[in-house]
């Protein structure tokens, strides 16, 4: 079944909806970070973190305590030791159109010094 535009909620189904997705968003964090056995894609799990955030801008009285878009992170799963990259890992978060590429790119030049004339490698993965 699809679900309903943002922009057509009701607030209550707004509230139900954050509900559920506080729930699911928790639930597929803990398949990730504890038992590193997810069972959605990083775009679906992207996906509900939108919609979720999307609503609480419609409903901003709705947020709730255990919100996904209030939490930083997961406890790290035993047995891992702390690792600093050698490379400083800038930026982890999602570019989804050619202007989020852009002002990735910017930043690393303001980060580096890096005039616009010198070019920058980068790494990507599907």
């Amino acid at each position: 079944m699809a679900e309903k535009p943002v922009d057509s909620l009701s607030e209550s189904e707004a509230e139900a909806e954050l509900k559920r997705l506080a729930e699911e968003i928790a639930e597929h964090d803990r398949r990730y970070h504890t038992e590193d056995a997810p069972v959605i894609t990083d775009a679906e799990y992207d996906a509900l973190a939108r919609r979720n955030l999307a609503i609480e801008e419609r409903f901003p009285a709705l947020v709730r305590e255990d919100s996904p878009s209030l939490r930083v992170g997961a406890a790290p799963a035993e047995g891992f030791t702390k690792v600093r990259h050698a490379v400083p890992m800038l930026s982890l978060a999602k570019a989804y159109t050619d202007d989020d590429v852009t002002d990735f790119i910017e930043r690393g030049r303001r980060f580096f010094d890096r005039d616009k004339e010198l070019d920058i490698a980068f790494t990507a993965e599907p």
